[in-house]
């Protein structure tokens, strides 16, 4: 039997919300916030923030195709505005 991975999942059911830690959303909004707060007049806007599940380090993410390392997870833009509200 195929098991999907997440980005298979992403692909396949773009409209199926992926769960994730409370804790790692919280993270990765506080990361968002930041980076708005430092950078106010800036027009990018990331496309997700790429947030390690033990240290909660996150690094923002433009490249449409992130490129993750062992232990990270991605937070697109579209979970955390949804969470925000």
């Amino acid at each position: 039997m195929y098991a999907l991975d997440e980005s298979d999942m992403q692909e396949n059911y773009p409209e199926v919300p992926m769960l994730l830690d409370p804790k790692l959303l919280r993270m990765a909004r506080r990361i968002y916030r930041s980076y708005c707060v430092l950078h106010p007049k800036t027009n990018r806007r990331p496309l997700g923030i790429a947030i390690h599940r033990d240290s909660h380090r996150g690094q923002l993410m433009f490249n449409p195709k992130p490129i993750l390392l062992p232990g990270e997870c991605f937070v697109p833009m579209k979970q955390l505005e949804t969470e925000i509200r």
